[in-house]
């Protein structure tokens, strides 16, 4: 176990560790289950000393987040298991709530491996009135709230210096040597080939948002937070998922994501208020599905009628708790923090 020595609460006995072999014990060192208490008290914690309140939505609903890449578990043919609290929780924006918070349980299917389990947990806030900008800074000041202790072997390097920022074309830029906004798919393709990389065989010459995923997940990710947790920024708009389009530049998305260790812990909006545009968003996802032999999903008309009452300007932000702790621990795998991934469920 690689996060074996991370720092427990005052007042707290660890328990002596046990072989987690049979199959009816939990895959986690219950010392990293009770430091995987703490940090959770530590989140909340920080939400609510920034003003934030906790809230609840549905984990079985009859909509579903539209997304080519997300597949949810259907219940009875009707009702889905969220892949993101972010429906319910933009309903509640609508009808006044401020600044809020959820720590929640959700699932996405086809998503198991070292770094992923169907079924994880989420800490996902928003706050009205807030740019992803300011929304970087708060998660920066998370981050060093429940980072206080983390284990010495981790990796995760703090300093005093605030956390790096670049965009998404200067990280291909300074990393590949060259930026990729303007870039054709031929030209993405060739950039691939150059750099020897293994192309999946499903992958189409047209569809340029998996060229630049290929290129971003061999190439880039494994270089990113490196010397300490960095936020990549203004992603392209055809991957712009559920944020704005930046208005000075339409081939930007108003999105950032935290990366530490090569691993991305966080994505954040200035989040989509147009309920037409989410419309257009929507149909182009469900033609993607389409192509890859996914069952379509319906549109959330709940949520579209909630955006064209007024859902207010706000900023949002997704954190993979699991892979938080696999950070502050210094482990290798996600069965590593949870007590019982879908091996053992």
């Amino acid at each position: 176990m690689t996060g074996g020595n991370c720092c427990l609460p005052e007042n707290r006995v660890p328990p002596a560790p046990i072989a987690m072999t049979a199959d009816f014990l939990p895959t986690a060192d219950l010392r990293l289950l009770i430091y995987r208490a703490e940090l959770l008290r530590r989140l909340r914690e920080t939400f609510n000393n920034h003003g934030y309140w906790e809230v609840e939505t549905p984990l079985l609903s009859q909509e579903s987040v539209v997304d080519a890449h997300l597949d949810p578990f259907v219940v009875e043919q009707r009702y889905f298991l969220q892949t993101s609290p972010e429906l319910g929780m933009k309903r509640l924006l609508t009808a006044g709530a401020d600044a809020i918070f959820q720590i929640t349980r959700a699932f996405r299917r086809g998503e198991q491996g070292r770094l992923h389990n169907p079924e994880f947990t989420m800490a996902e806030w928003y706050r009205s009135g807030d740019t992803y900008h300011d929304q970087m800074d708060f998660v920066e000041q998370l981050i060093r709230a429940v980072a206080v202790d983390s284990a010495e072997n981790s990796g995760l390097h703090l300093t005093d210096t605030p956390f790096p920022c670049r965009t998404f074309d200067e990280v291909f830029r300074d990393i590949l040597g060259c930026g990729v906004k303007d870039k054709s798919c031929e030209e993405l393709r060739l950039l691939a080939t150059e750099r020897q990389l293994t192309i999946p065989e499903t992958l189409a010459a047209d569809d340029r948002d998996g060229w630049l995923n290929l290129l971003l997940a061999e190439l880039v990710e494994p270089h990113l937070g490196r010397q300490g947790p960095e936020f990549v920024y203004d992603y392209p708009a055809s991957q712009a998922a559920l944020a704005r389009l930046d208005p000075a530049d339409p081939l930007v998305a108003q999105r950032f994501e935290l990366y530490i260790n090569g691993l991305e812990i966080c994505n954040g909006y200035d989040e989509l208020t147009d309920a037409d545009e989410l419309r257009q968003r929507i149909e182009s996802e469900s033609a993607k599905r389409t192509r890859e032999g996914l069952p379509l999903l319906p549109e959330p008309q709940r949520l579209l009628a909630a955006m064209e009452h007024g859902l207010p300007n706000c900023s949002g932000v997704a954190l993979g708790f699991d892979r938080l702790m696999m950070v502050l621990t210094g482990s290798d795998n996600i069965a590593e923090v949870t007590a019982f991934p879908i091996t053992r469920a």
